[in-house]
């Protein structure tokens, strides 16, 4: 799928990259969120055009001066997004039309530093999850925050949550998230409780691992996956959550994001460190396009189900391997967006979804 790869260079890091939803027809429009930048970090939204060659390229509509470094950026819905900070803040960001069709980005509400250290030193909010207009953060500090974007203040907060750095989360419901931390602890925690305790805990590894993303099923939010430091994705069944239910040896570096195709739960991308963009495709028989990567000496079983484990797994490279750490990703149809530290964004378009 080489010929279907379009890069641009920007001249930035980029550690976020996310479709702008669109309700109608396939988006064009994305945002960016750089980090390391020497003066002001900020975030983009750009749309594709097709050249007279048939190339696709992006131009900057927009761009949002940020502070910090962008750890995280979510859309609510296709006028609004939720950004967070390497300084604890997070951002509530609104894209409105103007005049000639211009689009504005405007800040309709920020919690200011809610992450920090005890002595007051700045704390990175590693990620944060969101359920409708609500939000779960997380931090270095160990440190859960619970918002909801119509409010100005923090709704809750979970000081000391954790005594490690708290790395990623996910809703499993409106009541429950997952979080990961630096030591290869999984926490289940109850938001209705009013102990400061997770209900539940379990090893990502036996090796304390640290996690690094986590993404659930399409279909089945009980079956979660999570990314970890040295490479590796865990699959659990949180209604037997004590031992995985399936260890894949992936990626020769950290694991930097994992999506379930939206519409093909059979289908899987992640992106790693390594510079490694991957398609992973269960229960399939035969393939066309790509290169296929030879997985046929890993032992390495189907996602969602122990009984699935006669099924195999057919990986794709997306691309050549880049030579510096690929950030995010981000699914759109037949499309994907990644962004790397090569101070590049690339467009990777007619993926071969199958039916």
């Amino acid at each position: 799928m080489v010929q279907n790869v379009h890069g641009t260079y920007i001249s930035e890091k980029i550690n976020k990259i996310r479709w702008r939803p669109d309700a109608f027809s396939y988006s064009y429009a994305f945002v960016t969120g750089s980090w390391d930048n020497d003066s002001q970090n900020s975030i983009k939204l750009w749309r594709f055009e097709e050249g007279d060659d048939m190339d696709i390229f992006p131009f900057t509509i927009q761009s949002f001066p940020f502070q910090g470094d962008i750890t995280e950026i979510k859309f609510i819905n296709p006028d609004f997004c939720v950004a967070s900070s390497s300084i604890g803040s997070l951002s509530y960001l609104k894209f409105t039309t103007v005049h000639k069709g211009d689009t504005q980005i405007t800040q309709e509400n920020r919690w200011e530093k809610i992450h920090k250290f005890k002595n007051n030193d700045n704390s990175s909010c590693t990620g944060f999850a969101s359920y409708n207009n609500d939000i779960a953060s997380v931090g270095e500090d160990g440190c859960i925050n619970l918002l909801n974007v119509e409010h100005k203040n923090v709704i809750r907060s979970l000081n000391e949550a954790d005594s490690s750095c708290l790395n990623c989360v996910t809703f499993l419901k409106h009541s429950e998230i997952l979080t990961g931390n630096s030591r290869g602890q999984m926490k289940i925690w109850d938001l209705r409780s009013e102990d400061v305790k997770p209900c539940s805990t379990f090893m990502l590894s036996p090796d304390q691992v640290a996690s690094t993303c986590l993404t659930y099923h399409p279909t089945q939010r009980h079956i979660v996956i999570a990314g970890d430091e040295e490479g590796s994705l865990t699959v659990w069944d949180l209604r037997q959550n004590t031992f995985p239910v399936n260890l894949l040896s992936a990626h020769s570096e950290s694991v930097a994001e994992i999506q379930f195709h939206p519409d093909h739960p059979d289908q899987m991308f992640s992106c790693s460190f390594s510079g490694e963009l991957w398609h992973w495709i269960t229960n399939k028989s035969s393939f066309h396009g790509g290169k296929l990567l030879d997985v046929s000496e890993v032992e390495i079983n189907p996602w969602s189900s122990t009984d699935q484990a006669k099924n195999k797994f057919e990986v794709f490279m997306l691309m050549p391997k880049l030579h510096k750490p690929i950030n995010s990703i981000d699914l759109n149809y037949n499309r994907v967006l990644c962004g790397c530290d090569n101070e590049a964004l690339y467009l990777i378009d007619n993926i071969n979804i199958y039916n």
